[in-house]
Protein backbone atom coordinates (compact mmCIF):
# COMPACT_ATOMS: atom_id res chain seq x y z
CA UNK A 1 0.00 0.00 0.00
CA UNK A 2 1.44 3.76 -0.78
CA UNK A 3 1.89 6.30 1.40
CA UNK A 4 -1.27 8.39 0.26
CA UNK A 5 -3.62 5.15 -0.13
CA UNK A 6 -2.37 4.56 3.56
CA UNK A 7 -2.61 7.90 4.89
CA UNK A 8 -6.35 8.13 3.50
CA UNK A 9 -6.91 4.47 4.86
CA UNK A 10 -5.86 6.35 8.04
CA UNK A 11 -8.40 9.45 8.00
CA UNK A 12 -11.49 7.04 7.34
CA UNK A 13 -10.57 3.99 9.62
CA UNK A 14 -12.81 6.26 12.45
CA UNK A 15 -15.90 6.57 10.09
CA UNK A 16 -15.39 2.99 9.01
CA UNK A 17 -15.47 1.60 12.43
CA UNK A 18 -18.21 3.79 13.21
CA UNK A 19 -20.74 2.24 11.27
CA UNK A 20 -19.32 -1.04 11.52
CA UNK A 21 -19.64 -1.15 15.34
CA UNK A 22 -22.42 1.39 15.77
CA UNK A 23 -22.20 4.52 18.46
CA UNK A 24 -20.80 3.96 22.27
CA UNK A 25 -23.21 3.67 24.32
CA UNK A 26 -23.53 5.73 27.54
CA UNK A 27 -23.92 3.54 30.50
CA UNK A 28 -25.03 4.14 33.86
CA UNK A 29 -23.08 4.48 37.09
CA UNK A 30 -21.91 1.39 39.25
CA UNK A 31 -24.06 2.31 42.13
CA UNK A 32 -27.48 3.87 39.29
CA UNK A 33 -27.21 0.00 37.94
CA UNK A 34 -27.37 -1.81 41.32
CA UNK A 35 -30.37 0.79 42.20
CA UNK A 36 -31.88 -0.35 38.83
CA UNK A 37 -31.63 -4.25 39.95
CA UNK A 38 -32.54 -3.86 43.57
CA UNK A 39 -35.80 -1.98 42.71
CA UNK A 40 -36.83 -4.29 40.09
CA UNK A 41 -36.94 -1.99 37.00
CA UNK A 42 -33.41 -3.83 35.51
CA UNK A 43 -32.55 -7.22 35.14
CA UNK A 44 -29.47 -8.80 35.82
CA UNK A 45 -28.46 -11.24 32.55
CA UNK A 46 -25.09 -13.36 33.47
CA UNK A 47 -23.19 -15.37 31.18
CA UNK A 48 -22.29 -18.48 32.62
CA UNK A 49 -19.06 -18.81 34.50
CA UNK A 50 -15.95 -19.77 33.64
CA UNK A 51 -16.48 -23.66 31.36
CA UNK A 52 -13.32 -23.58 29.26
CA UNK A 53 -13.62 -24.56 25.44
CA UNK A 54 -16.32 -23.11 22.95
CA UNK A 55 -19.37 -24.10 22.29
CA UNK A 56 -20.92 -27.54 22.82
CA UNK A 57 -19.10 -31.51 21.90
CA UNK A 58 -21.11 -32.92 19.38
CA UNK A 59 -22.39 -35.59 21.85
CA UNK A 60 -23.71 -32.73 23.53
CA UNK A 61 -27.32 -34.00 25.27
CA UNK A 62 -29.49 -31.30 27.91
CA UNK A 63 -30.10 -33.27 31.21
CA UNK A 64 -26.65 -35.60 30.66
CA UNK A 65 -23.79 -32.82 32.19
CA UNK A 66 -21.59 -35.78 31.07
CA UNK A 67 -22.00 -34.52 27.54
CA UNK A 68 -21.28 -31.19 28.31
CA UNK A 69 -19.06 -28.07 29.11
CA UNK A 70 -19.11 -27.82 32.26
CA UNK A 71 -17.83 -25.23 34.89
CA UNK A 72 -13.65 -25.55 36.18
CA UNK A 73 -13.01 -25.33 39.79
CA UNK A 74 -12.24 -21.82 38.99
CA UNK A 75 -15.29 -21.06 37.56
CA UNK A 76 -17.48 -22.27 40.43
CA UNK A 77 -15.57 -20.35 43.05
CA UNK A 78 -16.39 -17.29 40.57
CA UNK A 79 -20.20 -18.00 40.49
CA UNK A 80 -19.93 -17.82 44.49
CA UNK A 81 -17.89 -14.52 44.29
CA UNK A 82 -20.49 -13.57 41.97
CA UNK A 83 -23.84 -14.71 44.48
CA UNK A 84 -21.11 -12.28 47.09
CA UNK A 85 -21.13 -9.18 44.70
CA UNK A 86 -24.82 -9.24 44.90
CA UNK A 87 -25.15 -9.68 48.25
CA UNK A 88 -22.79 -6.63 48.93
CA UNK A 89 -24.56 -4.98 46.64
CA UNK A 90 -28.16 -5.44 48.74
CA UNK A 91 -29.63 -8.25 46.58
CA UNK A 92 -29.65 -11.13 49.14
CA UNK A 93 -32.53 -13.09 46.99
CA UNK A 94 -33.98 -13.21 43.83
CA UNK A 95 -35.95 -14.65 41.11
CA UNK A 96 -33.11 -17.02 39.69
CA UNK A 97 -33.72 -18.30 35.96
CA UNK A 98 -31.30 -20.26 33.59
CA UNK A 99 -30.60 -21.49 30.66
CA UNK A 100 -30.90 -25.67 30.41
CA UNK A 101 -27.21 -26.11 29.69
CA UNK A 102 -25.53 -27.69 32.87
CA UNK A 103 -22.83 -24.44 32.98
CA UNK A 104 -25.58 -21.96 33.31
CA UNK A 105 -27.70 -24.01 35.56
CA UNK A 106 -24.60 -24.47 37.95
CA UNK A 107 -23.85 -20.82 38.04
CA UNK A 108 -27.20 -19.93 38.90
CA UNK A 109 -27.06 -22.27 41.84
CA UNK A 110 -23.91 -21.22 43.04
CA UNK A 111 -25.47 -17.53 43.15
CA UNK A 112 -27.01 -18.35 46.34
CA UNK A 113 -30.09 -16.16 45.72
CA UNK A 114 -32.90 -18.56 45.48
CA UNK A 115 -34.77 -20.91 43.80
CA UNK A 116 -32.98 -21.73 39.82
CA UNK A 117 -35.92 -22.25 37.38
CA UNK A 118 -34.20 -23.87 34.12
CA UNK A 119 -36.09 -22.77 31.07
CA UNK A 120 -35.51 -22.79 26.85
CA UNK A 121 -36.10 -19.14 26.38
CA UNK A 122 -32.14 -19.00 27.79
CA UNK A 123 -30.64 -22.00 25.86
CA UNK A 124 -27.34 -21.30 23.97
CA UNK A 125 -27.61 -20.35 20.78
CA UNK A 126 -23.85 -21.03 20.03
CA UNK A 127 -24.15 -22.58 16.33
CA UNK A 128 -27.91 -21.81 16.38
CA UNK A 129 -28.54 -17.95 15.46
CA UNK A 130 -31.76 -18.62 13.48
CA UNK A 131 -33.40 -19.23 16.52
CA UNK A 132 -32.31 -15.54 17.92
CA UNK A 133 -35.08 -13.69 16.87
CA UNK A 134 -37.89 -16.11 18.29
CA UNK A 135 -35.82 -16.42 21.57
CA UNK A 136 -35.23 -12.73 21.69
CA UNK A 137 -38.90 -12.19 21.68
CA UNK A 138 -39.52 -14.62 24.50
CA UNK A 139 -37.11 -12.84 26.76
CA UNK A 140 -38.52 -9.44 26.11
CA UNK A 141 -42.03 -10.79 26.30
CA UNK A 142 -41.35 -12.44 29.78
CA UNK A 143 -39.45 -8.67 30.68
CA UNK A 144 -42.66 -6.84 29.65
CA UNK A 145 -44.62 -9.30 32.23
CA UNK A 146 -42.37 -9.13 34.96
CA UNK A 147 -40.78 -5.41 34.96
CA UNK A 148 -41.15 -3.24 37.64
CA UNK A 149 -41.53 -5.72 40.22
CA UNK A 150 -39.05 -8.47 41.53
CA UNK A 151 -35.65 -8.54 41.56
CA UNK A 152 -34.52 -11.13 38.59
CA UNK A 153 -31.14 -12.81 37.55
CA UNK A 154 -30.97 -14.36 34.31
CA UNK A 155 -27.87 -16.64 33.40
CA UNK A 156 -27.39 -17.15 30.09
CA UNK A 157 -24.71 -17.60 27.31
CA UNK A 158 -22.37 -15.23 25.57
CA UNK A 159 -24.50 -15.26 22.05
CA UNK A 160 -27.63 -14.79 23.30
CA UNK A 161 -26.38 -11.64 25.65
CA UNK A 162 -25.04 -10.32 22.77
CA UNK A 163 -28.05 -11.34 20.21
CA UNK A 164 -30.26 -9.36 22.75
CA UNK A 165 -28.33 -6.06 23.52
CA UNK A 166 -26.85 -5.67 20.15
CA UNK A 167 -23.09 -6.05 21.31
CA UNK A 168 -20.76 -5.73 23.30
CA UNK A 169 -18.92 -9.21 23.66
CA UNK A 170 -19.63 -10.84 27.28
CA UNK A 171 -17.68 -12.22 29.13
CA UNK A 172 -17.76 -15.10 31.60
CA UNK A 173 -19.68 -13.95 35.10
CA UNK A 174 -20.43 -10.35 33.47
CA UNK A 175 -23.50 -9.04 34.59
CA UNK A 176 -25.68 -7.04 31.79
CA UNK A 177 -28.10 -4.72 33.47
CA UNK A 178 -30.97 -4.75 31.04
CA UNK A 179 -34.35 -3.59 30.34
CA UNK A 180 -37.40 -3.91 28.00
CA UNK A 181 -37.02 -2.00 25.28
CA UNK A 182 -38.20 -2.41 21.58
CA UNK A 183 -34.81 -2.20 20.02
CA UNK A 184 -31.84 -4.33 20.99
CA UNK A 185 -29.72 -1.22 20.91
CA UNK A 186 -31.85 0.69 23.86
CA UNK A 187 -32.16 -2.62 26.34
CA UNK A 188 -28.89 -1.85 27.90
CA UNK A 189 -28.40 -0.15 30.61
CA UNK A 190 -24.78 -1.05 31.53
CA UNK A 191 -22.37 -3.60 32.56
CA UNK A 192 -20.81 -4.66 36.15
CA UNK A 193 -17.49 -6.64 35.33
CA UNK A 194 -16.69 -9.86 36.78
CA UNK A 195 -15.90 -9.86 40.59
Amino acid sequence: MGRLARRCFLAILPALLLLHFGTARAEMSRDDLWEELRAGRAVAMIRHALAPGTGDPPAFRIGDCASQRNLSDRGRADARRLGDLFRANGIASAEVLSSRWCRSAETARLLGLGPVRETEMLDSLFGRSAEAPARNAALLSHLERTLPGAVQVLVSHQANINAFVDGPFARESEIFVVRPAARASERLLGRIPPP
